[in-house]
C-alpha cells in the first residue's frame, strides 16, 4: 500500500507534517469496518489531517485549521 502526504500547511516542514500523519496511522484503521483511517483529525496545535483511501493508496492532507 502506498502512502501519499500533501503538506498544505504554511507553518510545518515536511518532516513535521509526517509526524502528524504518523499520529493518524498510529490510531489505526477504524472506519469502514477497519479499512480506512479517520477521515479528519483535528489537533490542539491547529493542524488538521484529512485522510482518503482508494484502491492503491492512502492520501493524507496536512493543513492549518481555518
Amino acid at each position: 500500500m502506498k502512502i501519499i502526504v500533501n503538506n498544505e500547511s504554511d507553518r510545518l516542514t515536511d518532516a513535521d507534517s509526517l509526524w502528524y500523519v504518523q499520529q493518524v496511522i498510529n490510531e489505526g484503521r477504524k472506519l469502514d469496518n477497519g479499512k480506512s483511517y479517520c477521515y479528519c483529525m483535528n489537533f490542539k496545535t491547529g493542524i488538521v489531517v484529512y485522510a482518503t483511501k482508494n484502491k492503491t493508496s492512502d492520501t493524507f492532507r496536512v493543513c492549518d485549521s481555518k
